[in-house]
């Protein structure tokens, strides 16, 4: 075999374990019953440590230098390939099996005892876990920071966003600080002067499923390849070919979950879309977090949010809960509702114009978490006063809806929340740019969204990891991130 064609039929080999391990997880999050952890830990760490020997084979950095030496009869796309290859090779050779191993393990056991310890307020049974993650993702990153000449926050980052640095987050975040807090007064302000009703419950569980899953449809999600189910923390796992949706359900208000599937929908359709001759591949794989961020907040923010997407869920949510005459139930007023502004402490239930200050509150932590600057113990304070500070409200003592309320440090994935706002950023500047070459809002209006997912397909997912992020939105939209379109957007929507 030639070299590329050995790299390649390892990383697909490769990629049929990972495969296994998603499913896992995602099994773990749903269906698994308590009793179950320790062994499903021990079993995922093992695979973790089995994947990292398979990615750090000795042999692969022979095949590796092969490549580079035909590297000019090599095409476009297999020369990505061949970088993303090499990139995920280089990320993981640089760390010890025994820290692989330890990360995962330490890992399963935050995150599983985390569940229970949110609900009981339990901070310091939470803390002393998250120490343990803590110093272990701390060791990870001065590990990654000395092989890339970097510092070790950055590391991590890199590992969500390639090409990131905090040096250009803390510029698009200190902008987004100096216009943000006045905005969101000014809109909460505007918004008291015009009258909103709230739909009243209850709403079954089945039947909003069943709105869900016929929103899912019309967003074009293929059921053959992909599941709806319920999890404590919503997210989206699986693979291209299975793809697993999960949220949760609050009887007395069908919006939260009906956004957070549609959030999750975004996500989906991204993996759904990846070009099919690149799979099992790196380069076949989404560009970045930032952008799968960007597609599930096009999908929630952009698109269902907007007023003609509005009416096509009013439609739909008065058949389903047969609420055909309440005034709540009016087009107009369910806009308003979907487009509420109001400060609060849970971040996967902010609107999009507070959700960055749930970001940046998280990033200035985690950022001073890793480079020491800060301990676990000091996060409960930090925490209340930036709440204060961006948002108004106090999080003292009350840690279930302060500092415990994420799931994503309790596996250590540090450096993975500034790809949310990120991709709020990227967002808003495809949607500029769609609406130069497409009329959206009567596309939106027929109920046949195929243009627009045509757009994102030839733009986004396609690509996949063919190019860098910067690449791909300056093909896109004609220049790399430019915050100043997320600032219009907003302004523009809510004042």
């Amino acid at each position: 075999m030639e070299p590329l064609d050995k790299l390649e039929a390892h990383f697909k080999r490769l990629s049929h374990f990972q495969h296994l391990a998603a499913i896992c997880g995602w099994d773990q999050a749903t269906m698994m019953p308590d009793g179950g952890n320790n062994a499903r830990a021990d079993a995922m760490a093992e695979l973790a440590l089995y994947c990292h020997q398979q990615m750090t084979k000795p042999e692969l950095g022979d095949w590796f230098a092969d490549v580079d030496e035909k590297s000019r009869h090599l095409n476009a796309t297999q020369k990505a390939s061949v970088a993303e290859m090499k990139r995920e090779w280089q990320q993981a050779s640089v760390l010890p099996d025994t820290l692989v191993k330890a990360k995962s393990l330490a890992g399963a056991k935050c995150e599983h005892a985390w569940r229970q310890q949110r609900q009981d307020n339990d901070w310091d049974g939470f803390a002393k876990n998250l120490k343990e993650v803590v110093a272990l993702a701390r060791e990870e990153a001065h590990i990654r920071a000395d092989q890339k000449l970097c510092a070790p926050y950055d590391a991590l980052l890199d590992l969500y966003e390639p090409g990131m640095t905090a040096e250009r987050i803390d510029e698009v975040f200190g902008a987004l600080k100096h216009w943000l807090p006045e905005t969101i007064q000014a809109v909460v302000d505007k918004q008291a002067q015009q009258p909103v009703i709230t739909p009243k419950g209850p709403f079954p569980q089945a039947q909003q499923k069943a709105l869900g899953e016929h929103v899912m449809k019309q967003l074009g999600f293929s059921f053959e390849y992909g599941r709806l189910d319920i999890s404590t923390h919503p997210f989206c796992g699986g693979v291209p070919t299975d793809v697993r949706i999960t949220t949760r359900y609050d009887e007395q208000d069908f919006t939260s979950a009906l956004m957070g599937v549609i959030h999750e929908t975004g996500h989906a359709r991204y993996e759904q879309g990846l070009p099919k001759d690149l799979a099992g591949l790196p380069v076949g794989q989404a560009r970045s977090m930032g952008v799968h961020e960007s597609q599930s907040l096009f999908f929630e923010m952009q698109l269902a949010r907007s007023a003609p997407f509005a009416t096509l869920i009013c439609q739909q949510a008065k058949q389903a809960f047969n609420r055909q005459d309440e005034p709540a139930f009016q087009v107009e007023n369910l806009h308003r509702v979907l487009t509420q502004v109001s400060p609060g402490y849970i971040r996967v239930d902010a609107d999009e114009v507070t959700y960055p200050a749930h970001i940046m509150l998280r990033y200035d932590i985690e950022r001073d978490l890793i480079s020491g600057k800060m301990e676990v113990d000091h996060i409960p304070e930090r925490w209340d006063t930036a709440m204060q500070q961006y948002l108004g409200l106090s999080t003292a003592g009350n840690y279930k809806n302060g500092c415990m309320q994420d799931i994503h440090w309790t596996d250590g994935s540090f450096g993975y929340f500034p790809t949310y706002t990120l991709g709020a950023l990227y967002a808003a500047q495809l949607m500029q740019a769609m609406r130069q070459q497409l009329d959206v809002d009567g596309i939106i209006a027929s109920g046949n969204l195929s243009p627009i997912f045509d757009w994102l397909s030839q733009h986004i997912w396609q690509r996949a990891s063919t190019t860098s992020t910067d690449n791909l939105l300056r093909d896109a939209t004609g220049e790399t991130l430019n915050p100043a379109y997320f600032r219009e957007y907003i302004q523009g929507r809510y004042l």
